[in-house]
């Protein structure tokens, strides 16, 4: 491809930063790229820092998710709730953390909510669900206040977030999207430990205030350093055209190729290629959500004890994360829709091997496919989250993949209430096992994703080019 210059400009910079003339050029298939820009012309200082703040900010909110499930007794011996009210109360915010995301990003591409203004938001609505949590006695009240409101500002965060550091690294998203999306589940741990050994009705208001004000002030500050690049910008150490420059960019994107041109919402799911991506997040997505409900209840029907039953728990929740952040960075190398594929059937063979190791009573072997569920059931997210610019581009990401993540609206649904309908007819063996089966089935519609407008040749023409 040869570059077609079609615009100079001077891009305005902050503070401090050099103010350096960018040019926009089109390559064969139309799509305008803004080079010319470095990262530090920008902001000021390294795009780096986009990624370790997103980060920060999403270890801060998986408290709210992850931890949830450790503090369940306590509340409910607190407030008199029953198992039922606190397993509505995270439904509810599952829901909501799931739904904001598009219609956020739809403010977002137009202006109207900045990435700063999101996170400052969502800080405060986050604050407001710890307290609701906290000193609401009532089950409606604490809905509305945790799972509503806790819910869209943690969402708030999640998806600007995610769309933030997809925005700064479009040549090399995989390992940054991994790494800040894995935080929003090992972020968690100290709060495990807390709720397990630190939380009780004596102290349970104080613990939940502070937790409050913690995430406020965490993601807070790392709001105020949030930037969005210019659109259509891209790299300055990369050829956008022919992949030279930075040799492990090159590798990735020889990889991953980018997004053809800029589609929009409607022009993306006329492509066919959301639609199934939004079918494979539901059904990927309640498979994981029904391990995470499940796996403790099932380790102690197995005769397994509390010791296990906990530890299998903490493994997956560690392996979550760190797993997203692995296959990000195996992503790079091995081609997006190839790791998502892989990371879908090892969660589908998870869930076979756990009735497996339940049979034979073989604790070692639970604790193994505890692992590997966990790693399953985490990794496919940032695969989404960089599959979705990889396909249609950077500039309505924020709406593309609010589309794609709502899927998981539908999953908290089947993936914990029709979960326990199936284990109360079918047992946990019957369970897991259809478990296992959706899983299989949404690796057979991944193999079928397609980037729109691209034909297998394109991507085998670009090929990595040596460091100039």
């Amino acid at each position: 491809m040869t570059a077609d210059p079609i615009a100079t400009g001077s891009s305005p910079a902050e503070p401090g930063a050099a103010n350096r003339p960018y040019r926009e050029v089109k390559d064969s298939h139309g799509r305008v790229y803004r080079v010319g820009e470095t990262d530090r012309d920008i902001l000021g200082h390294s795009r780096k820092l986009m990624v370790y703040l997103p980060w920060i900010a999403m270890m801060a909110i998986s408290v709210s998710e992850y931890a949830y499930g450790s503090a369940e007794d306590t509340l409910s011996t607190a407030h008199g709730w029953t198992q039922s009210n606190t397993f509505w109360i995270l439904s509810v915010w599952v829901f909501f953390q799931a739904g904001i995301a598009f219609p956020a990003g739809w403010l977002r591409e137009r202006g109207i909510l900045t990435a700063r203004r999101a996170m400052f938001t969502g800080s405060a609505m986050c604050l407001v669900g710890f307290l609701a949590l906290s000193h609401f006695h009532n089950v409606m009240l604490a809905i509305l206040g945790f799972g509503v409101v806790g819910g869209l500002g943690s969402g708030l965060i999640y998806a600007t977030s995610i769309n933030m550091v997809g925005k700064w690294f479009p040549e090399r998203r995989g390992a940054k999207t991994g790494f800040v999306n894995g935080g929003f589940a090992y972020g968690a741990l100290p709060f495990i430990f807390i709720f397990n050994y630190a939380f009780d009705t004596g102290n349970y208001n104080e613990v939940l205030d502070l937790i409050g004000v913690y995430v406020l002030i965490v993601v807070a500050v790392c709001a105020f350093f949030f930037k969005d690049p210019p659109r259509n910008w891209w790299p300055a150490d990369i050829d956008p055209l022919s992949y030279s420059g930075n040799v492990k960019s090159a590798h990735s994107l020889a990889k991953n190729p980018p997004a053809v041109r800029q589609f929009t919402p409607k022009e993306a799911i006329r492509t066919g290629m959301l639609p199934l991506m939004w079918i494979t997040m539901v059904a990927t997505a309640g498979v994981s959500i029904f391990g995470i409900s499940f796996q403790v209840d099932f380790a102690k029907e197995a005769g397994f004890g509390p010791l296990v039953a906990a530890s299998s728990m903490g493994v997956m929740a560690v392996i979550n994360g760190v797993g997203r952040a692995i296959i990000g960075w195996l992503s790079d190398l091995w081609g997006r829709k190839t790791s998502l594929v892989f990371v879908i059937v090892v969660l589908g063979l998870a869930q076979f091997g756990v009735i497996w190791a339940g049979d034979i009573k073989n604790e070692w072997l639970f604790l193994f496919f505890a692992f590997l569920s966990g790693f399953g059931g985490g990794a496919f997210y940032p695969m989404f989250a960089a599959l979705t610019p990889d396909y249609f581009g950077e500039n309505y990401n924020a709406t593309n993949y609010g589309l794609v993540y709502s899927g998981k609206l539908v999953s908290g649904l089947f993936g914990g209430g029709l979960g326990s309908m199936v284990v109360a007819a079918w047992g946990y063996n019957g369970a897991y096992a259809l478990a296992g089966g959706v899983s299989m089935v949404a690796a057979a519609i991944a193999l079928m994703l397609r980037q729109p407008g691209r034909n297998s040749r394109d991507a085998l023409t670009a090929q990595p080019q040596p460091a100039s």
